[in-house]
């Protein structure tokens, strides 16, 4: 392994579900598996040996876990297949159920701007809970089919569901979506994240593509939308094909102010820019991390193969360091399983110039 990549401290005995840093800390990153725990880190760098990473507290469920977030620096959330859900609170390692589904909790994301945790299941249901409230739950909202994954950015939710099914919702009227759309990938979703300047979001399947998607409804933007494939080989004559498991933007959005005279010399005005690399990792059951720029439609960057299939990937707040779950992802059934693997493992990778964008002049 490179330099500039390190393992975590205490690795999980069974397949990773999820990796995610938190919003707001570099240095606190959330793991949940199907052994049935969710770990809490605080990263360090460890291949400068400059600070120790270490397994700060361990949450212990009945079933696997299989989503995770932070809601603030001392307290996360965490679902799985006993379908509850959980509030952790990192200072006394402690959990409190605030709820709960019909059937496992699928994926989870927290609304600052509402102050609740958004919570997705096989259920077919959408719920909203505020652990700060006498009754956590606040709402429940049925969607037609099993809910696979779900992402926030500002205030727009994008779901995605079996039988390549999407919703879009403004999370300040959740009565109903304010989008349906069906996938434009042939095969089942398997992962989605959205763009971090609120744009679109990109969605991945099973078949090794991804599809570039835009919110905007009107003709001129969804004619910018586009799939390509991905996570393929070609093997002594034979294409392979693997899932593409997980899909996460770079964090960089920086808006800046700036005084301009151009207009009227005597009367200066501020002019506010928005700016982003908008670039995304994805990851595959093949064992690469890829870096994309979907702007130019083009990779950028993939990284050294890993022994075993990725299953999730994090950028951290300010950008420098993608946490990389590598573990069997059960493509291959049982008979996949009973194989001599690498142990499951969370890698740390500082990234560098690779992630932004040929023609960024930040």
């Amino acid at each position: 392994m490179a330099e500039s990549q390190f393992a975590l401290p205490s690795p999980a005995f069974d397949s990773i579900s999820r990796v995610k840093y938190s919003p707001t800390n570099p240095n606190q990153l959330l793991v949940s598996s199907w052994d049935t725990t969710v770990k809490l880190y605080d990263v360090g760098d460890d291949a400068s040996g400059s600070k120790t990473s270490e397994q700060k507290c361990k949450f212990d469920h009945r079933a696997a876990v299989l989503a995770c977030c932070f809601s603030d620096a001392e307290h996360g959330f965490s679902g799985g297949l006993d379908t509850t859900v959980r509030f952790l609170d990192f200072g006394s390692e402690k959990t409190n159920v605030v709820g709960s589904h019909f059937d496992a909790v699928s994926s989870m994301v927290y609304s600052k701007n509402l102050n609740a945790l958004i919570s997705a299941s096989w259920d077919r249901t959408l719920r909203l809970f505020d652990p700060r409230a006498a009754t956590p739950e606040q709402s429940s909202h049925e969607n037609p089919e099993r809910i696979y994954h779900i992402d926030l950015v500002n205030n727009t939710l994008v779901v995605a569901m079996a039988s390549r099914l999407f919703h879009i919702y403004d999370i300040r009227n959740m009565q109903e979506p304010s989008q349906q759309r069906e996938s434009s990938l042939k095969y089942m979703t398997r992962s989605l994240a959205c763009m971090v300047n609120g744009e679109g979001y990109a969605t991945a399947s099973v078949e090794g593509r991804i599809a570039v998607e835009y919110f905007d409804p009107s003709p001129g933007a969804q004619e910018k939308k586009y799939a390509f494939k991905c996570h393929r080989q070609t093997i002594d004559g034979v294409d392979h094909v693997w899932p593409v498991n997980a899909l996460a933007f770079h964090p960089l959005y920086v808006t800046y102010s700036h005084r301009s005279m151009f207009l009227n010399p005597k009367y200066p005005v501020t002019l506010t820019f928005s700016v982003s690399y908008n670039t995304f990792a994805s990851a595959g059951s093949d064992g690469t991390v890829s870096v994309w720029d979907h702007k130019i439609k083009k990779r950028l960057r993939q990284y050294p193969k890993f022994n075993n299939p990725v299953s999730s990937v994090s950028f951290n707040c300010d950008g420098t360091k993608l946490a990389i779950a590598s573990c069997y992802t059960w493509d291959e059934g049982e008979q996949g399983a009973r194989m001599e693997r690498e142990r499951p493992q969370v890698w740390i990778k500082t990234v560098g110039p690779e992630v932004k964008p040929k023609d960024w002049q930040g």
